[in-house]
């Protein structure tokens, strides 16, 4: 018996469109890659959340007990990840980027280890360092994957550094009790190790948008690609957007980059950032609460333009508080920190 195949159109903000025919059964992504159609894309299962686009038409599903990088908030928005949709009907997905994004094919480079500081209790920042010949080209705000040494364990990490900055950048890493990562680094990493990395991966990165008011919430770690957002907006010469970062940890022990936020605030008079730890108590320049609650209806508009990162229930949280606040859907990014170890 034939097996049925739908027309599936995919768009992209520069107003580019590919006709692609989907099979029944066939995810959307693979049948785009098979057409020599490039989507942002990296794990292929679910769990990464870089093929995400809208679907604005017709009908098509994900497959179940996967996805788990997207909230249901998102799901009820249309949003689906094409790499685990299958098209239900001739259908339409929409993606927020241009169509040239994803023909940046990911590297495969060897890095050095520059620095490792410990900047809380659970947090380290590597410095990395391009090996001669290699490169790495990224957009502020994607992902690398890195090899863990004598293991065949990945662990992804944003860069928390600007594209500027190559052959040298940045990783914020959360340690945990227990993982292959985080054992490594406690116990073994040293300057002049080298890594296995390879990347840019995520279609969370910065839209260029110099003119809307931008909205940074950041939970942890998920400091890192604001950081790279923050310095590719410093470093130009066009006029500066009005910006607002909240950024939270658990507790004031776990707290980090005080000093680079507020030393970016003394740079950019248009930038403002506040502090929350969930527990504890309120010390001077540190809020008791989550940097979700800390923003309110006068910080935000209609045309804002915010970026999430950290662990999913904030995100979920972040989604919900800005729209009843007015920010509309199509203007919040996000990526989730969901930890491997």
């Amino acid at each position: 018996m034939p097996v049925h195949t739908y027309e599936v159109v995919l768009k992209f903000s520069d107003a580019v469109e590919h006709t692609i025919q989907v099979p029944a059964g066939t995810s959307i992504l693979e049948a785009a890659l098979a057409q020599d159609v490039a989507i942002l894309h990296q794990c292929q299962s679910g769990s990464c959340g870089s093929c995400v686009g809208k679907l604005t038409a017709g009908d098509a599903k994900m497959r179940a007990n996967v996805a788990a990088s997207l909230l249901d908030s998102e799901k009820q928005e249309g949003l689906r990840l094409t790499c685990v949709c299958e098209a239900l009907s001739d259908c339409t997905i929409a993606f927020d980027y241009e169509s040239d994004a994803a023909n940046v094919t990911p590297d495969k480079v060897s890095v050095f280890i520059n620095a490792i500081e410990w900047l809380a209790e659970d947090v380290v920042k590597l410095e990395l360092e391009l090996a001669d010949g290699d490169w790495l080209s990224f957009q502020p705000g994607q992902f690398v994957q890195v090899k863990v040494p004598d293991t065949n364990h990945y662990r992804r990490y944003s860069i928390a550094s600007a594209p500027g900055e190559l052959p040298r950048f940045e990783l914020l890493i959360r340690v945990l009790p227990d993982g292959v990562m985080s054992d490594y680094l406690r116990a073994d990493a040293k300057i002049d190790d080298v890594l296995e990395v390879e990347g840019p991966f995520g279609s969370f990165f910065w839209r260029a948008n110099m003119q809307a008011p931008h909205l940074f919430i950041a939970g942890g770690t998920g400091l890192a690609p604001m950081m790279a957002m923050l310095e590719v907006i410093r470093s130009s010469n066009k006029k500066k957007p009005k910006m607002l970062m909240s950024f939270g940890c658990r507790d004031k022990d776990s707290l980090f980059y005080r000093e680079e936020l507020a030393l970016r605030e003394f740079w950019m008079p248009t930038f403002e950032h506040r502090v929350s730890i969930d527990s504890g108590e309120e010390l001077p320049g540190i809020s008791l609460g989550n940097p979700v609650e800390a923003i309110t209806v006068g910080d935000v508009c209609a045309d804002t333009v915010a970026y999430l990162c950290g662990p999913p229930q904030m995100v979920a949280r972040a989604y919900e508080h800005l729209e009843k606040l007015g920010v509309n859907p199509k203007n919040i990014f996000a990526e989730q920190f969901v930890a491997s170890e």
